[in-house]
């Protein structure tokens, strides 16, 4: 069984900056498709940002320009980099990775904007 594991989150001021990570803990196949989901206290789960195996990136509109979505075949990793963030921008993280028809789901990283 695959898992995917996150790191980065934690509590940073307004206008700061994180670096979230996911690992996958089986390097036998390349994701298809990787990307960045987050879920706000009484809000549903919403797509941040994907990624393609051909590095093609969507980004939500309220992201753009802010948030920058990156792979790593070889690690078998994404990545999250996120700048001048906003309390707004608070929410569990979830990684996603996707091969064939199977999808998978971090645990969740907790990033909290707060002054």
């Amino acid at each position: 069984q695959v898992q995917l594991v996150e790191s980065g989150g934690g509590l940073v001021q307004p206008g700061g900056s994180l670096r979230l990570s996911c690992v996958a803990s089986e390097s036998r196949f390349r994701f298809t498709y990787m990307a960045w989901y987050r879920q706000a206290p009484g809000k549903e789960r919403e797509l941040v940002a994907d990624i393609t195996n051909s590095d093609s990136t969507k980004y939500v509109d309220s992201v753009k320009g802010r948030f920058a979505i990156s792979r790593d075949n070889a690690k078998n990793a994404v990545y999250l980099q996120m700048n001048s963030l906003k309390p707004e921008d608070t929410a569990v993280y979830y990684c996603n990775a996707r091969f064939l028809l199977t999808s998978y789901w971090g645990q969740g990283t907790q990033v909290t904007v707060s002054s």
